[in-house]
């Protein structure tokens, strides 16, 4: 008899991926067989993903501004479950589905909920996403990477909170102790936004940094994601205050580049959030502003709350307000230790393995 198949639902971005991929490693090393289902828009992401198999199912993401964008993707999201029930009924029949928010996760998952098999779903977001909201009543069992208030008792019954899981070059950079300042008192400061929230950062962080005095410039080491379009400018900011940043567009090392900072600016994605509390770092986040459900804020209070980060919303996010929040904590660098044992305290290094221990059991998987 083969091994037991668990259904993986993930697409859309690597945010809503590399959770899964983190829950397929774990499953495998349980013996568990690992297919997934996703959409046509994460096949770079792909190549480390271990699932023996690959199904695209449609799926689109509906929008109350336009009727016509509703109307064809209600028939896409359609269609898409009628092609996942077909899969889930005939072809696969997983002993568990698992899906990990966004509209991708929603035909498998209800697809999973019309056939009778276990569902899971995981809520990345200290606040519950719409496809999520829509599919929670439906599933068997919540995971959630963020304690979530004012669940109905109903949902809140069946929610598990087990943790962001993270992928394993971040479990190798939660081994790098934080280092205090460095001898000569240089703060090592690693800026990113993704793909969302570069450019506030190209707008901001160079200014904030011409801010400071000449001494205070002469003790930073920069290094800061920019995207191509505005590296140019960047580039000239920094050089007009005399610093040399290490910019790029991308840096495909970010655990490790994250493990040796001393203080990162970042938005408040949950993998970010996640990242951080695990490698157990200091930050400034500021949260992507004008998301429907406020989610990127509610996962920054996670750590503002017991101050392993500053948490500035965009509005107040200005050259000035980030040259005082690091002039201050280069003169008072025992914040930035403090903060980095906050940040650690939070973190939940084993999350994909609570997550799989929670899949066998609603799959009732030996």
């Amino acid at each position: 008899m083969a091994p037991p198949l668990v259904l993986l639902a993930a697409g859309g971005t690597g945010g809503h991926l590399f959770p899964a991929e983190a829950l397929a490693h774990a499953l495998a090393k349980q013996g568990v067989r690992v297919a997934l289902a996703t959409d046509a828009r994460v096949s770079e992401h792909l190549k480390d993903f271990p699932a023996e198999a690959v199904y695209r199912i449609p799926a689109a993401t509906p929008s109350k501004k336009s009727p016509l964008v509703m109307a064809r993707a209600l028939f896409t999201l359609g269609r898409g479950i009628w092609m996942a029930r077909k899969l889930l009924r005939y072809t696969i029949k997983p002993a568990c589905v698992v899906g990990f928010g966004g509209y991708p996760s929603v035909p498998p998952l209800a697809a999973g909920a019309m056939v009778g098999a276990p569902t899971l779903i995981h809520e990345q977001n200290a606040v519950m996403g719409r496809a999520n909201r829509f599919l929670a009543p439906r599933v068997t069992a919540i995971a959630t990477g963020f304690p979530i208030r004012g669940l109905p008792d109903t949902l809140a019954a069946k929610a598990t909170h087990v943790g962001n899981p993270v992928r394993a070059p971040v479990i190798e950079a939660a081994a790098v102790p934080f280092a205090s300042l460095t001898a000569d008192g240089r703060l090592r400061l690693l800026v990113f936004g993704g793909s969302q929230g570069a450019r506030v950062m190209a707008d901001v962080v160079p200014a904030a940094i011409a801010l400071l005095p000449d001494d205070g410039r002469r003790r930073l080491a920069v290094t800061q994601q920019v995207r191509a379009e505005d590296m140019a400018r960047v580039t000239a900011a920094y050089a007009s205050a005399g610093v040399t940043p290490d910019a790029r567009p991308f840096f495909s090392d970010l655990p490790r580049r994250i493990a040796e900072s001393h203080l990162i600016v970042a938005r408040a994605g949950a993998s970010t959030v996640a990242e951080l509390a695990v490698i157990g770092r200091p930050s400034i986040l500021v949260p992507l502003p004008g998301a429907l459900d406020q989610d990127q804020a509610a996962n920054a209070a996670t750590l503002g709350s017991i101050n392993a980060a500053a948490v500035i919303l965009q509005p107040d996010f200005t050259p000035k307000r980030l040259a005082q929040e690091i002039g201050e904590r280069l003169e008072a660098p025992e914040r930035l230790t403090q903060a980095a044992e906050a940040a650690k305290s939070a973190g939940i290094a084993d999350a994909a393995e609570r997550l799989a221990a929670l899949a066998l059991k609603v799959g009732r998987i030996a």
